[in-house]
């Protein structure tokens, strides 16, 4: 649910330099709203160059498919969560890099603008979002900080998460659907290097636990969640494309993976799994192309496009419908 590796190479950049969806109906808003402003964040194409070329090593494509088999979409892993009457009618929530808070209707491919964000943060920007079945949103900053949003009012709230535990500075994360409650799942990303493999964050204490690393390794990746229990990964290649792989939750291990034509390497992107189909949101510039890809038949398809704005993160509710 994630990145643009274009503001994070511009911020490791500048870091030498100095030394990433709800129900209709929510609840009431438990999400007080921040009086501090954001601060602007710049890195230009030529220092996102010189970021990438000065990588100690370039990340490695996704997991190659001859070592795993094909996602196998005919399976789930748990039961559907019994507390959502409204299934059909959530949506996908998504933040621009720009600090816009959306929803996205994947029934009538309806993009609707919710409000802005005033989460303040050293980088200003989100990285990734994740979205728990009350409609309350979590985004860890390119800062490591994470935060509390409202998907209602796009209000937001400071937490006292300690970024960088486990080395895990930014993540990738979504919840999954666990029985009565939603479990919190992040996949480190480090741009630079493959994964340090995935974690389970606890909206209570707020402490990472490591499940462990990849198997096969895995390079910076998304990841979205369903209501039967099911993780998936999304990983942009260097060389073009990307890799869709599921992940088994106990243990990291890739249970299959399906590669796809969609998106570059310096490409945002976010993606969500809602009535059946991975909904990916790329952005290679200044707009984004929205595709539905189906796990079951292995189309992919472009549906839709976002002018004017580069979405980095994407959120659904575990009661989406299957």
């Amino acid at each position: 649910m994630l990145f643009d590796r274009r503001a994070i190479l511009g911020a490791l950049l500048l870091a030498t330099a100095s030394a990433c969806g709800a129900r209709t109906g929510l609840k009431a808003d438990p999400v007080e709203e921040s009086d501090a402003a954001p601060a602007a964040v710049d890195a230009s194409k030529d220092a996102l160059s010189d970021a990438k070329d000065a990588a100690s090593e370039p990340l490695k494509d996704a997991v190659s498919e001859d070592a795993i088999p094909p996602i196998d979409a005919s399976k789930n892993d748990g039961q559907v969560p019994s507390d959502c009457p409204d299934a059909a009618s959530t949506l996908v929530y998504l933040l621009s890099s720009e600090q816009g808070l959306l929803s996205f209707d994947p029934p009538t491919l309806a993009f609707k603008t919710i409000g802005n964000i005033a989460c303040p943060s050293s980088f200003s920007q989100p990285n990734s979002m994740a979205v728990d079945r009350t409609g309350i949103a979590y985004s860890v900053f390119m800062d490591g900080t994470l935060w509390r949003i409202s998907t209602g009012t796009a209000k937001c709230q400071a937490t006292s998460y300690e970024p960088n535990q486990l080395g895990f500075l930014r993540f990738g994360m979504a919840f999954v659907a666990s029985q009565s409650i939603d479990e919190l799942y992040v996949v480190e990303a480090s741009y630079e290097t493959d994964s340090k493999g995935l974690a389970l964050l606890d909206t209570e204490s707020l402490k990472l636990s490591f499940v462990g690393g990849f198997e096969p390794p895995l390079p910076t990746c998304e990841l979205t969640g369903t209501g039967d229990g099911r993780l998936f990964a999304l990983c942009l290649n260097w060389n073009g494309g990307s890799t869709l792989s599921e992940i088994d939750k106990k243990t990291a291990k890739i249970l299959g993976s399906d590669s796809l034509a969609t998106g570059g390497a310096m490409d945002a992107f976010a993606f969500a799994f809602w009535g059946g189909s991975l909904w990916i949101f790329d952005s290679p510039d200044t707009d984004t192309v929205v595709v539905q890809y189906d796990p079951v038949t292995k189309i992919e398809k472009q549906v839709t496009t976002l002018a004017n704005t580069r979405i980095v993160g994407a959120g659904v509710s575990t009661c989406a419908p299957l």
